[in-house]
């Protein structure tokens, strides 16, 4: 089981890049914009960089929905390795046999 700290923190970047993501498009947008003059896409690079780290979607880790764990994690699945064994061990997983030869 990951850190419970850990796990927060995580939640608490996931509504902060929620709560900014419009805010953060428009400003790209405009920063990308060559119509644009200099100074007006100068200025808005200047308002992303005070937008809170945090609220960058690159600060985001995918992490197991059973047990928070941060790596060997499956995308399709939503979860880790260890997570999916188990479950598959109790027979949650329909269609999932553990293998022996």
């Amino acid at each position: 089981m990951a850190k419970t700290s850990m796990i927060q923190r995580q939640e608490k970047r996931v509504a902060l890049v929620k709560k900014y993501a419009g805010q953060r498009a428009r400003l790209k947008e405009t920063a990308a914009n060559t119509d644009l003059p200099m100074e007006e896409r100068f200025k808005a690079r200047l308002k992303l960089a005070k937008l809170p780290r945090n609220s960058s979607p690159t600060r985001l880790h995918n992490r197991c929905e059973v047990s928070g764990r941060p790596k060997a994690y499956y995308r399709k699945l939503k979860m880790s390795r260890i997570a999916l064994r188990d479950l598959a061990s109790v027979g949650q997983v329909p269609g999932m046999v553990k293998s022996s030869w």
